[in-house]
């Protein structure tokens, strides 16, 4: 079952204030699409801002694929509504292309539609432009354009300072990233509940099967739908944005220095199969360099540990400077039933299931025990809503009933969102609780039986398509709540002023400063 967290949570009720100051930023990603849900033949609209430098406003991998970041902030409701802001603002400046409403793509005709992200002449925008294309080269384009919801959470130093009996932040770097790594380790072992509940691609387009070798056992319907009856994410499938080339890489999360060695030495391994690719072919970059990794970001991970970085410096060389500063949950789907792609149950619900692991005991995991860790989230990912389904304990033979540990689990919850809810003089959290537990006795409450039924119904392409034109006129109709008008005015004239000072100011060629890279 689930650890026994008694004597945290007391210590928990005894120190209530230790949890006012949590810090969270979301980051959302959607594909531009047409009037008629094919993805967009433009470049990423000039109005919005340059992509490299715009601090709200960017892409991810493709030219079509926005994504939108806020700033970290106190209050759940500010981020939402600076989120729904940077999208009232984004739809009106669309005209007729939309912002698609699903992780998982649909009428994609050809992987040539799909532009890899252009970010300019500097040299960091051609390495940003380069590393998408050994992306491609390696994985595929397809793979790349899915898209998801990243809940980037930080505790407060006064949880720290409680719970750990340090002084600030930098003197107990260590010991506070000890506590992210406890999260993290928990995360992993417990983390497929957020597929259960959220997983909103439970399908997929017939297209995005096209030349794409599977065992899965997929159901057809009339309308072009492949999909898997119990399933909750396959975005998160071995269909979707995973890498099977990194499942042996040993990296574990026990402590920080094994955990950027790791890191540090998949970057540096070379790969047989990314070698036969070649660096360039026929005189143009196909990739950064052959090795199992181009750049530490490649390393696909449901959760991250994360800290700002300075100019010039690698998240690792951030992480060893000072610490971790945050983690970055990255297992959420798109939610469909939202006009942003989140919501505010969504978020309560991840604060108390973070604060749940950063209180629960972690043992140590060995890189054997985190593949263990997969088959728990595999069995959820395609089957989670399957009658009588079952959930092991560790890696021994054990198993027990999927929704008698949800529902363990979420006692402990309701616990933690009693103290939350204490401070802030209301019942939000506990709320958030009695909605979702019921998920575990009624499968047919998650997103993805929800959203499987409406596919079924219409497709997903015209599902997708729907909610897409309901969401821009939704979005156009609304007035800016956080952000003003002079101040998204003032960020497109800065990000393009940012992008061009960039330019201007390289002083190697690109292929000096790639030689440069390579030798750090």
């Amino acid at each position: 079952m689930i650890p026994d967290v008694s004597q945290a949570l007391s210590w928990l009720e005894a120190h209530p204030q230790s949890l006012k100051g949590i810090r969270r930023g979301i980051e959302r990603e959607t594909l531009r699409v047409n009037a008629n849900g094919s993805l967009a033949k433009t470049g990423h609209p000039e109005a919005l801002g340059a992509a490299l430098t715009h601090h709200w406003i960017t892409t991810d991998f493709a030219e079509q694929l926005l994504e939108f970041i806020t700033p970290a902030e106190k209050s759940i409701e500010h981020t939402l509504s600076f989120l729904r802001d940077i999208h009232r603002h984004v739809a009106k400046e669309l005209g007729d292309d939309m912002m698609w409403p699903l992780s998982m793509p649909c009428f994609i005709d050809s992987e040539d539609d799909i532009v890899l992200a252009q970010y300019g002449s500097s040299n960091i925008g051609q390495l940003k432009t380069l590393y998408r294309q050994g992306l491609k080269s390696r994985y595929g384009a397809l793979m790349q354009i899915i898209s998801g919801i990243h809940y980037n959470f930080s505790l407060p130093i006064e949880f720290w300072q409680a719970r750990l009996g340090i002084e600030d932040a930098q003197s107990g770097k260590d010991e506070i990233s000890a506590g992210y790594f406890k999260l993290i380790r928990n995360y992993y072992r417990f983390g497929w509940v957020i597929p259960y509940l959220f997983g909103a691609s439970p399908a997929i387009c017939s297209s995005f099967l096209k030349g794409r070798e599977t065992n899965l056992p997929f159901e057809h319907t009339d309308n072009g739908l492949c999909y898997l009856p119990y399933a909750t994410a396959l975005r998160l499938s071995d269909l979707g944005y995973t890498s099977k080339s990194q499942t042996n890489l040993g990296i574990t999360f026990n402590d920080l220095e094994t955990y950027v060695t790791g890191v540090k030495r998949a970057i540096r391994t070379p790969s047989a199969e990314y070698a036969d690719m070649g660096v360039k072919k026929d005189g143009k970059y196909v990739q950064l360099n052959t090795n199992v990794l181009q750049i530490e970001n490649e390393l696909y991970a449901p959760i991250r540990p994360k800290r700002v970085t300075k100019p010039g410096e690698t998240p690792s060389e951030a992480l060893m400077r000072s610490g971790i500063e945050y983690i970055e949950v990255r297992s959420l789907d798109v939610n469909p039933f939202s006009p942003i792609g989140v919501d505010a149950s969504q978020a309560r619900f991840l604060d108390l299931f973070l604060i749940w692991c950063a209180l629960a005991d972690a043992p140590e995991m060995n890189s054997d025990e985190i593949l263990c860790t997969r088959q728990n989230w595999n069995r959820v990912i395609l089957e989670g809503r399957k009658p009588g389904q079952t959930i092991g304990i560790g890696c021994e033979d054990a198993r027990q009933p999927l929704n008698k540990v949800g529902k363990s689990l979420f006692a402990d919850l309701s616990r933690v969102a009693q103290v939350l809810d204490s401070q802030n003089g209301n019942s939000e959290y506990q709320d958030v609780c009695s909605e979702l537990v019921a998920a575990f006795d009624n499968p047919e409450l998650t997103y993805s039986a929800r959203i499987l039924k409406a596919m079924k119904a219409e497709g997903e392409g015209n599902l997708g398509l729907k909610l897409a034109e309901k969401y821009r006129q939704m979005l156009i109709d609304e007035p800016l709540e956080i952000l003003t008008e002079q101040q998204l005015v003032n960020e497109y004239e800065e990000s393009r002023l940012r992008q061009r000072n960039l330019e201007a100011n390289d002083k190697l060629s690109f292929e000096e400063y790639l030689a440069a890279l390579a030798a750090k």
